[in-house]
C-alpha cells in the first residue's frame, strides 16, 4: 500500500541512523510527527524540510513549492530559500512549465530558489520534483508542543487538496456536475498555509501541516508528537460543500483525504478567541475544534474524534481509489 513509512519502521530503521552525533546546535532532529528540522542559528532558528511531489507537469512546480514551504511555515518560520531537484521521464515533458510554476509560487511565498539539479530518468512515467525548503524563525514551533488545556484550531477546511485531486482524477466518472468539479479544482490555489501560519505562530504552542491521511492523520500525528490526547468535535471541522459532494460520490471520508491547505494548531485556551479574530481579520477561515487533554492513565497519546478513538497512523482514503483505477486499466 502506498503512503508514508510507518512510525514503527522509522523508529527501528531511520531515527537512530543519522550520521555524526548531534551537537548543541540541533534543536529538532528526526522524530515522529515532526516535518522539519531546526538548527540554532545566529539571529534565530534555521528550519529545514524536504518533500518530493509527482504530478502533472502543469502543477508539479507550484504545488511542490507550497508543500515544502508549508512545513517551514508550520514550524514558525518564514520560507527564505529553496533547492530543487527536477527529474523528467523524457524530453516531451516541458521543463519550462515546471520552472514557471516554481518561479511563480516561490515569488508568492517570498522564497528564493538558490540551487538544485535536473536530469532525465527514463524509468519515470511522470515528472518528479523534490524540494528542500529553508527558513528563519524567531522561535521554532514544533509539532510536539501541545499542552493540556490548549484549544485545537484548524484553518480553511478539511480535504482542500484531496477535493481538487478527486475532481481532477475521478470527477467525470463520479457523476458530479462540471461546475462543482471546476470549483473544486480551484482549491489548488489555496494549498499554501504560509499566510495562515504567520498569524497563528504568534499564539501557537504547536502547529502541523496535514498531508496524507488528511486532517484526521494530522491530528493523530500532533497527538503522538506531543504525547497528549486530543478531544475533537468531528462536526466542528469545516468541510466545504464541494468536498462533501465529491467525497460522498466517491465513498471516502473528507477528514481522511489529502489535507494540504489546512493548518492545525494548538493555542492556549485564553488566546484562542484572539487567534481566531486575527485570522478572520486576515481573511482566513478558521474554527476551534477541540481541546488538548492529558492521556488516559492506562493509554498513550490518542485522537478522540467524536465517538472514535484513533491511536495509529491513518491511511489516506484516496489510495484505494487509485489502486482500483490502475487495476481496471491493466484489465
Amino acid at each position: 500500500m502506498p503512503g508514508k513509512v510507518s512510525p514503527d519502521e522509522l523508529l527501528a530503521h531511520v531515527f537512530d541512523r543519522t550520521g555524526a552525533d548531534a551537537d548543541e546546535t540541533i534543536l529538532q532532529g528526526p522524530a515522529n510527527g515532526e516535518d522539519a528540522a531546526a538548527i540554532d542559528w545566529p539571529g534565530g532558528d534555521l528550519v529545514v524540510s524536504s518533500d518530493p511531489i509527482s504530478l502533472a507537469a502543469s502543477q508539479v512546480g507550484s504545488l511542490g513549492v507550497y508543500v515544502a514551504c508549508n512545513d517551514i511555515a508550520a514550524s514558525g518560520a518564514d520560507p527564505r530559500w529553496l533547492t530543487v531537484v527536477i527529474l523528467l521521464p523524457d524530453e516531451s515533458v516541458p521543463i519550462e512549465t515546471i520552472t514557471t510554476g516554481l518561479d511563480a509560487a516561490a515569488s508568492e511565498v517570498g522564497a528564493s530558489i538558490v540551487g538544485g539539479h535536473s536530469e532525465y530518468v527514463d524509468q519515470l512515467t511522470r515528472p518528479l520534483v523534490s524540494l528542500t525548503a529553508m527558513g528563519a524563525a524567531a522561535e521554532f514551533i514544533p509539532t510536539g508542543g501541545a499542552s493540556p488545556g490548549d484549544r485545537v484550531i484548524v484553518t480553511k477546511a478539511a480535504g482542500v487538496e484531496g477535493t481538487a485531486v478527486l475532481a481532477a482524477d475521478f470527477g467525470a466518472e463520479l457523476g458530479v456536475e462540471d461546475a462543482v468539479c471546476d470549483r473544486a479544482a480551484s482549491f489548488l490555489d489555496e494549498i499554501s498555509v504560509v499566510p495562515d501560519a504567520r498569524v497563528v505562530r504568534e499564539f501557537a504552542t504547536s502547529m502541523h501541516d496535514p498531508t496524507e491521511g488528511g486532517v484526521a492523520a494530522g491530528l493523530v500525528e500532533l497527538a503522538r508528537a506531543s504525547g497528549v490526547r486530543l478531544d475533537v468535535d468531528a462536526d466542528a471541522i469545516p468541510v466545504r460543500e464541494e468536498t462533501a459532494e465529491l467525497c460522498a460520490a466517491a465513498g471516502v471520508d473528507p477528514l481522511r483525504i489529502f489535507g494540504s491547505g489546512a493548518l492545525l494548531a494548538t493555542v492556549p485556551s485564553d488566546s484562542a478567541a484572539d487567534c481566531l479574530a486575527e485570522l478572520a481579520a486576515a481573511g482566513i477561515e478558521a474554527e476551534s475544534i477541540g481541546t488538548v487533554r492529558e492521556p488516559a492513565a492506562d493509554a498513550g497519546p490518542a485522537l478522540e474524534l467524536g465517538d472514535e478513538t484513533i491511536t495509529e497512523p491513518v491511511q489516506d482514503d484516496l489510495y484505494p481509489l487509485w489502486e482500483a483505477a490502475d487495476a481496471s486499466d491493466e484489465a
